[in-house]
C-alpha cells in the first residue's frame, strides 16, 4: 500500500472517531478543568457559597447580583501571587474577573465544605 493511502486511511479513522468521542462526551456534559485556575475555580464553585457580611454591604451598595460572582467563579483568573493556596485550614484566593468584569474583584477562603467570599473589591 502506497504511504498516501495509509495516511488517507488514517485521517479518516481519527476524523471518524473523533466525532464519535466529541458525540459522547457531549452529551455527558465532560469538562476539562486541568489548568491551575480552572482546577481552583472549579473546587470553590462546587462547595457550598457563603457571603462575609462586608461581601453582602458590597452586594447591596454596588448593586453588584450574585450572578456576577458566578461568572467570576466560572471564568475568572486567578492571582497565585496574592493569593495564600497553602494555608491551614482554609486556603485563600485572590480572583479577578475577565474582560467586561475586570473591575470586579473577589478574596475567597476555601476550606474543605465551604467558600466564604470574604472581599468584593470593585474599581
Amino acid at each position: 500500500m502506497q504511504l498516501l493511502k495509509r495516511v488517507g486511511y488514517y485521517l479518516i479513522g481519527v476524523a471518524l472517531g473523533s466525532v464519535g468521542v466529541l458525540y459522547f462526551w457531549k452529551n455527558k456534559n465532560v469538562t476539562f478543568d486541568y489548568g491551575m485556575d480552572a482546577r481552583t475555580l472549579k473546587s470553590i464553585r462546587t462547595k457550598e457559597r457563603i457571603f462575609s457580611e462586608e461581601a453582602k454591604e458590597v452586594l447591596v451598595t454596588k448593586k453588584i447580583d450574585t450572578s456576577l460572582i458566578s461568572s467570576i467563579l466560572k471564568h475568572g483568573d486567578v492571582d497565585f501571587g496574592k493569593s495564600k493556596p497553602r494555608t491551614k485550614p482554609c486556603a485563600e484566593y485572590f480572583i479577578t474577573g475577565k474582560d467586561s468584569l475586570q473591575h470586579i474583584s473577589l478574596y475567597v477562603i476555601r476550606c474543605d465544605s465551604t467558600a466564604t467570599i470574604k472581599e468584593i473589591h470593585v474599581k
